[in-house]
C-alpha cells in the first residue's frame, strides 16, 4: 500500500540519519529496532495521493498475465467461481460479503484491493484457494495476480447471502433491489464519450472497502481513479433496502483541461423495442436494460425519451440549469411485455440519479449506438457539465443513486407507458401509438376537454386522435408523421385539460 510504504520509507531515512545519542560501551544492549506501526487510513490521505498523481505522467496498470489466465476464452472466464464460504467476512454477521474477482477475458488490469480495519488498511493479497478453476489446469502455486474487482454479497432473512453490488472493469459497477437481476452499468467517469477525438476510460485503480461492524446495514467503500487525463478520489456508501442506494462524492484533479466530461453516467443494452422493430424475426416483444431516459429539469419538468438501437451513431442533448434528477428506467415489469424466459429483462433495475448540491448549467447527453448484439450497452447517458475541468485545479461533485423497482421520485401526472410505431401500408406515412396512464385519467370531468399537444420538427403530424379508457386510467394517442423527405423527426407531445397540462412531456427521435 503506498502510504505505508511511504512512511516506512520516511521513517527508515530518519533511523539511518544517525540523529539518536550513540551508546556507551558498559551500556546494556538496546533492543533491536522496531519496523513503524501502519499509518492510520484516511480519506485525506488518498486525496492527497491523488494530487500527487495527477502532476506525474499516466502509468497504465499492469494488464500482463501468467498463462492459463492470459487467454481465457468468456466460457473459460465464468468458469472460474468462487467457492462456496471463501467471501471475506463470511459468517461473522455483519450484514456484507466481500468476493474478490479473478482476474481474466476482457478484465485482464489488476487492482489493488484492500480492508480497512481498526482505522488500518490491509492489502487482501491474491489467494488461489478461493477459487474453483472449473476444467482449467492451473499450477499449484501461483504468484500473486492481484484482482480484477470485487462482489458485495448482502445478508437475507434466514442467512442467505444474495448479490448487491459488483465493481470491476474501468470505472463501471452495478447494484441491484432485493429480487433483481444485473441491468444497467454504472460509470465512475466518463471522458469523450462517442467523441470523433476517441474516448478515455478512467479506471479505479484500488479499493479500500471499510470493515463493517456487526449488523451493519452501510458500506462504505474508497476507491482510486486515474486515467490519462484525470485522477480523482470516489467515497461510496452503499445502503440496501427496498431500493440499493449508493451516494457517491468524487474529487477530481486533472492532468489537462477536459471539455467532455459525464458525470453520474451510465449505459445499457437495448437491441429492439415495439418503437424500433427492425428486427421482426424474433419471437420477444422487446430485448432492453430499460424502457427510456427520465429527466426532471431545473424548472421542474417532468421529461421521457424512449430510447432506441439506431441504424446510425445518434446524439440528443438535454440543456438544463441545476437538473433535479435522471435516470435510466424500466417501466415495463410484466413478463409479456418481454417474452424472454432466459434475460427476464422484467427484472433488470431502474437506475434514479439525484445531484447533491448545485450542478448549474449542462445537458443530459443520450448516446445511442447501432448494435447487433444485446450483449452490448449501447445506450449511454450522462451528465455533461457546460465548465470544463481545468488542468491542475480540483473539482468536486455528489449525487445519489437509487438501484431499484420505481424510483422515488416521480411525475405527479399521467406517465407514457407504452409506445409503439410502425409503416403504414402503401403510404409513406408512419404511425405512432402513445399509451398515457394516470389516475387523472379516469376523472371523466378533468378529461372531457383533453387533447393531446403534439409537435414535430421537420415534417408534420396528421389524423392526431385520443382514446381515453377511464376504467383503466389510460389515453391512447394515434397519430400520423409525414418526415417530408428527411431522414430524421422530433416529436413532443403532452395530454392537456383544458389550458393544463395533465402528463408528463413525451419525446422522441424517429430514424428510419
Amino acid at each position: 500500500m503506498f502510504e505505508r510504504r511511504d512512511v516506512l520509507k520516511a521513517a527508515l531515512g530518519a533511523i539511518a540519519s544517525g540523529l539518536a545519542p550513540s551508546a556507551r560501551a558498559d551500556a546494556p544492549a538496546a533492543p533491536a529496532p522496531q519496523p513503524p506501526a501502519p499509518p492510520p487510513f484516511s480519506r485525506d490521505m488518498i486525496v492527497e495521493f491523488a494530487r500527487s498523481l495527477a502532476g506525474k505522467p499516466y502509468a497504465p496498470p499492469p494488464t500482463d498475465l501468467v498463462q492459463p489466465f492470459a487467454s481465457l476464452t468468456y466460457e473459460q472466464f465464468v468458469g472460474i467461481k468462487t467457492k462456496p464460504g471463501s467471501a471475506l467476512w463470511a459468517g461473522e454477521n455483519r450484514g456484507f460479503s466481500i468476493e474478490p474477482l479473478h482476474r481474466g477475458n476482457i478484465f485482464t488490469a489488476a487492482v489493488d484491493l484492500f480492508v480497512i480495519e481498526n482505522g488500518v488498511a490491509a492489502r487482501i493479497a491474491y489467494d488461489q484457494s478461493r477459487f474453483d478453476y472449473g476444467s482449467l489446469k492451473v499450477p499449484e502455486k501461483l504468484p500473486d495476480i492481484g484482482y480484477s474487482g470485487f462482489r458485495v454479497l448482502h445478508a437475507q432473512p434466514g442467512g442467505s447471502e444474495a448479490e448487491l453490488s459488483i465493481f470491476q472493469g474501468a470505472s463501471f459497477y452495478r447494484a441491484v433491489a432485493a429480487g433483481q437481476n444485473l441491468g444497467v452499468t454504472a460509470r465512475g467517469l466518463s471522458i469523450r464519450t462517442a467523441d470523433p477525438r476517441g474516448e478515455e476510460f478512467p479506471a479505479f485503480r484500488s479499493f479500500w472497502i471499510e470493515k463493517p461492524l456487526a449488523g451493519a446495514n452501510a458500506l462504505t467503500i474508497h476507491a482510486l481513479l486515474d486515467s490519462p487525463s484525470v485522477a480523482g478520489v470516489y467515497h461510496f456508501t452503499v445502503r440496501p433496502g427496498e431500493a440499493t442506494i449508493i451516494d457517491a462524492e468524487l474529487t477530481l484533479f486533472p492532468r489537462t483541461n477536459v471539455d467532455h466530461y459525464g458525470l453520474a453516467g451510465f449505459a445499457g443494452a437495448s437491441l429492439f423495442t415495439p418503437l424500433d422493430r427492425r428486427r421482426a424475426d424474433d419471437l420477444r416483444v422487446a430485448a432492453t436494460a430499460f424502457n427510456g431516459l427520465q429527466m426532471l429539469t431545473g424548472a421542474n419538468e417532468w421529461l421521457w425519451r424512449p430510447v432506441s438501437n439506431r441504424e446510425e451513431l445518434q446524439f440528443s442533448s438535454f440543456m438544463d440549469v441545476s437538473p433535479k434528477g435522471f435516470g435510466a428506467l424500466m417501466r415495463n415489469r410484466d413478463v409479456a411485455d418481454y417474452q424472454d424466459d432466459d434475460q427476464h429483462w422484467e427484472r433488470r433495475p431502474s437506475l434514479w440519479v439525484e445531484p447533491l448540491g448545485e450542478w448549474g448549467e449542462g445537458a443530459i447527453q443520450l448516446v445511442e449506438i447501432p448494435s447487433e448484439s444485446e450483449n452490448n450497452e449501447n445506450i449511454v447517458a450522462y451528465w455533461r457539465p457546460k465548465t470544463p475541468l481545468v488542468g491542475g485545479a480540483m473539482a468536486s461533485f455528489a449525487y445519489r443513486q437509487f438501484w431499484c423497482w420505481a424510483p422515488p421520485s416521480r411525475p405527479p401526472m399521467a406517465v407514457a407507458v407504452n409506445a409503439r410505431s410502425g409503416r403504414i401500408p402503401g403510404s409513406k406515412l408512419r404511425r405512432f401509438v402513445v399509451v398515457f396512464s394516470g389516475d387523472i385519467l379516469a376523472d371523466q370531468q378533468k378529461t372531457a376537454r383533453l387533447s393531446a399537444a403534439l409537435t414535430t420538427s421537420p415534417g408534420s403530424a396528421t389524423n392526431v386522435r385520443t382514446f381515453i379508457n377511464a376504467q383503466a386510467k389510460t389515453c391512447r394517442v394515434v397519430f400520423d408523421v409525414d418526415p417530408a423527405g428527411e431522414n430524421f423527426c422530433e416529436m413532443r407531445l403532452v395530454l392537456r385539460a383544458d389550458e393544463t397540462q395533465i402528463s408528463e412531456t413525451w419525446l422522441y427521435r424517429w430514424t428510419p
